[in-house]
């Protein structure tokens, strides 16, 4: 259980590092992912889902 809140901490971290350093960038792609169809934006967290997953289980071995 730990790991699970160390990987959620680190996740947060990594979020406010790339907000600090790309504001602007970072407004652009919300704003971008505001216009994409609910489909779409599903599958690709499914798929960025998928691809962590896989190098979870990489990193396990």
């Amino acid at each position: 259980m730990s790991d699970l809140f160390a990987a959620l901490a680190l996740a947060i971290v990594i979020e406010g590092l790339l907000y600090a350093a790309f504001p602007e960038q970072m407004k652009r792609m919300v704003a971008q992912l505001l216009t994409l169809p609910s489909q779409q934006l599903r599958l690709a967290a499914l798929g960025m889902a998928g691809v962590g997953l896989v190098l979870l289980a990489l990193v396990r071995l």
